[in-house]
């Protein structure tokens, strides 16, 4: 048998938007001010909810629990894509894109799955309105919360992540690379303002906890 000539492949080349260096600085300004609304927006949802006794409620619950996934979902991307545009190394190690790929998918998973869980939320409170703190109490919302990071925990590790990895040649990099955008941050950043950061609910109790901050700030200066 004759020996063969193997090709080790230990790492893998990012594709960019643009290969021009003078665009380089505007990309980087764009994606890191969407990522940081994103992080931001997100951040004041748990915030508010944290806070306040008055939301304390499984609908605010879980999209508490929904800004988390989405914060997590975007930052398994999005940090590294900037240090890339940043430093100009394009390079992914084999194991790094591995465990990208594998958080990627596991928190778009789980944001389908509070999102599917929400949706049966409004389900009970608008057709069974009497029955609802019933049906959906407190242990109910937990262990909801808790069988979706176990199940997609379990299904993703015992899952080969090679099909994921592959790409079609016949695909545009550039249109690939605008679909992932919109998936990966732009969702993610309007996902805060379209769920709670509009409801009144939402506006009241970060009026309220900015409200305390800045007494208890004029307090201690005094």
């Amino acid at each position: 048998m004759e020996p063969g000539n193997d090709t080790l492949i230990s790492e893998f080349l990012l594709l960019g938007f643009s290969e021009e260096p003078a665009l380089q600085p505007l990309i980087f300004g764009i994606f890191l001010s969407m990522y940081l609304t994103t992080v931001v927006g997100n951040l004041l949802i748990i915030l508010a909810v944290s806070s306040d006794s008055h939301l304390h409620t499984p609908m605010y619950f879980f999209l508490s629990n929904l800004s988390l996934v989405d914060i997590c979902f975007t930052s398994t991307t999005v940090p590294k894509m900037l240090w890339n545009i940043q430093t100009q190394n394009k390079v992914i190690t084999y194991a790094g894109c591995i465990t990208q790929m594998y958080f990627f998918i596991f928190f778009a998973g789980l944001d389908d799955f509070l999102l599917a869980v929400m949706a049966y939320d409004r389900y009970v409170a608008i057709c069974h309105p009497l029955h609802y703190m019933i049906i959906m109490n407190s242990r109910l919302c937990g262990l909801l919360v808790l069988m979706s990071w176990i199940m997609f925990v379990s299904l993703f590790y015992g899952t080969s992540l090679g099909v994921y990895l592959s790409s079609a040649a016949t695909h545009s990099s550039h249109s690939s690379a605008a679909a992932s955008v919109l998936y990966t941050v732009v969702t993610p950043m309007l996902n805060p303002f379209i769920y709670s950061l509009r409801n009144k609910d939402i506006k009241r109790a970060l009026k309220r906890f900015f409200g305390m901050a800045g007494m208890k700030g004029t307090i201690i200066r005094w």
